[in-house]
């Protein structure tokens, strides 16, 4: 049989688990993480046209940075559209 102190060891555990899955999601979802990605994006490209000795990189660089983003900022659309009209 359970004990009253097993329950609500489990149940701070699933409270602990619980903060850190939303602290996840507001990470996921937050600004700071998208101008970090697109930053980040941005120099690795950047470094990589200047080691291919490619025209303007700091230019040039700009527009697959932003696609990516762009990119990835679409999915969450993409994934509600299909959660609600695929996966019924």
């Amino acid at each position: 049989m359970i004990t009253i102190e097993e329950l609500k060891k489990e149940l701070d555990e699933i409270k602990a688990r619980n903060k850190r899955v939303e602290a996840d999601k507001a990470w996921e979802t937050s600004w700071t993480r998208k101008l970090l990605v697109l930053m980040l994006t941005y120099f690795v490209i950047v470094i990589f046209f200047l080691v291919a000795k490619l025209s303007d990189p700091f230019t040039n660089a700009v527009v697959p940075s932003v696609a990516f983003v762009l990119s990835t900022l679409t999915v969450p659309l993409f994934k509600k559209w299909w959660l609600n009209n695929i996966r019924k």
